[in-house]
C-alpha cells in the first residue's frame, strides 16, 4: 500500500487541474476529482489518469476517503463543500476567497479549529521569487526602518467578457477577493501579518455582461465573446461586483518601526496602465522597487547614491522553488509542498490557513462598506 497523502479535488477547470498537478508534484496521489458537468469532469479525469471522478461530492467523500480536500472552484461555491470536507475529519487546501463572506469565512476556520485539522488558504502569490528577495532584503535592514508601502496596478481587462461567477459577490467574485488578497499576502509576506487598521472604496464600472453558454474555462472566457453585442435576442446578466478599489492599510512591521507602516493599494480592473504596475517598499535608508502586479520583477534597490540598482535573484531563492515556468502553477505547487511536508511531520516555515482566510474576508467586507467618507457640505 501507497503512503503517499492521498487528495480529492473540488473543480475542473485552470484551477482545479492546477491543484491536481501542484499535489503530485509534491509528492501526493490524486485519487479524485468532482465538477458539476458530467462530460468535463470525464474528460479532465481521462486527460490527468485520475482514477476517480464524479458530479456527486458527498459521494465521492465517501468513495475516495482521502486525507486532503482541495478547493478549486469559485468562492461562492466554497462554503458546503468545505464543511463536508471538515465533518469527514479531511485537511483542507482552499484557493482564495476562502467564502464569499466573512461571517462564512469566520465559521469555515472555527470549524477546522474544531476538528483539529490542517488548513492551507492559497494566496500563494507571496511566493513569487522576488517578493521573497524583497523579504530577505528588509529583514537584513537594507532599506532602514519600514515606513510605506504602494501596490499599483491596472488590468485593462474586457468589459464584455461573458457573465459569470467574476461578477457576482455572492458567488466570490469582485476585484478584492480575486487581486486584492495575493497583494495583501505579498505585503504581508513581506513586513508581517499584523494589520491594525484599514479604509477603502470599490467601484463598479461594469453594470452588466452578455450570458453565454459553454465557457468552463476561466482562462478561455474571452474567446466566448459574443461578436454582435447589439443582438436584441442577447441575454445580459447584472453585476455586483467591483472592478476598482482604493484601499489604505496600516501594517504593524516585524522589524523595527517607529509607527506602523503605511500601505496604499490601487487597483483598476478596467483601466490601461500607462508604465509599469509595481510594489515599492520605502525605508528610512531607501527602498525597493519590484516590477509586475504581483512583484514579478526585476527588483531595483534605491541605494546611498540615490540611484536605482536592480539586483540579481540570489540562486539559493530560485533553488528553494519549484522549478516550474508559470507563476499560477509554481506558487501553488510551493504551497501544496509545505502543506504536504507538514502534514507528515516535517518542519516546514509558516503559511497561510484559514485563520488568515476568514480575516482577509473580514477585510474585503469593510472595505466594500465604503464607510470611510466624510462628507462636506
Amino acid at each position: 500500500m501507497s503512503n503517499k497523502k492521498t487528495v480529492l479535488v473540488m473543480g475542473t477547470g485552470f484551477a482545479g487541474q492546477g491543484h491536481a498537478k501542484a499535489f503530485r508534484e509534491a509528492g501526493a496521489e490524486i485519487a479524485g476529482i468532482v465538477g458539476r458537468t458530467p462530460s468535463v469532469v470525464a474528460e479532465v479525469a481521462e486527460k490527468m489518469n485520475i482514477p476517480y471522478y464524479g458530479t456527486d461530492w458527498k459521494e465521492a467523500l465517501k468513495a475516495c476517503q482521502p486525507d486532503i480536500v482541495s478547493i478549486a472552484t469559485p468562492g461562492g461555491a466554497h462554503f458546503e463543500t468545505i464543511l463536508d470536507a471538515l465533518e469527514a475529519g479531511c485537511h483542507v487546501y482552499c484557493d482564495k476567497p476562502l467564502a464569499e463572506s466573512s461571517e462564512r469565512s469566520e465559521e469555515l476556520y472555527r470549524k477546522s479549529v474544531e476538528k483539529g485539522v490542517k488548513t492551507a488558504f492559497a494566496a500563494s502569490y507571496r511566493y513569487m521569487p522576488e517578493v521573497i528577495h524583497a523579504k530577505r532584503l528588509v529583514a537584513q535592514g537594507v532599506i532602514g526602518e519600514p515606513r510605506e508601502v504602494e501596490s499599483i496596478s491596472h488590468f485593462n481587462l474586457n468589459p464584455d467578457i461573458p457573465f459569470g461567477w467574476s461578477h457576482r459577490i455572492e458567488q466570490g467574485g469582485g476585484r478584492l477577493n480575486n487581486n486584492f488578497t495575493h497583494l495583501l499576502s505579498i505585503i504581508t509576506y513581506v513586513l508581517g501579518d499584523t494589520v491594525t487598521a484599514v479604509s477603502g472604496e470599490v467601484r463598479n464600472d461594469m453594470k452588466k455582461a452578455p450570458v453565454v453558454k459553454g465557457v468552463h474555462n476561466f482562462l478561455t472566457r474571452r474567446d466566448f465573446i459574443p461578436e454582435n453585442l447589439d443582438d436584441p435576442d442577447l441575454e445580459w446578466g447584472e453585476v455586483n461586483a467591483e472592478w476598482s478599489y482604493t484601499v489604505m492599510a496600516k501594517i504593524e512591521s516585524d522589524y523595527p518601526a517607529a509607527q506602523p507602516v503605511s500601505v496604499l493599494f490601487k487597483h483598476g480592473g478596467l483601466v490601461p496602465r500607462f508604465t509599469d504596475d509595481h510594489i515599492v517598499f520605502y525605508g528610512s535608508k531607501g527602498a525597493l522597487f519590484v516590477k509586475g502586479h504581483y512583484g514579478a520583477g526585476p527588483l531595483y534597490l534605491y541605494n546611498a547614491k540615490g540611484e536605482w540598482e536592480e539586483l540579481p535573484l540570489p540562486e539559493d531563492i530560485a533553488a528553494s522553488l519549484p522549478d516550474i515556468e508559470d507563476d499560477t502553477q509554481r506558487n501553488w505547487t510551493h504551497l501544496a509542498s509545505l502543506f504536504v511536508k507538514d502534514l507528515n511531520g516535517e518542519s516546514v516555515e509558516p503559511y497561510q490557513t484559514f485563520k488568515d482566510g476568514a480575516l482577509y474576508q473580514r477585510i474585503i467586507d469593510l472595505i466594500r462598506e465604503n464607510r470611510s467618507w466624510t462628507e462636506l457640505s
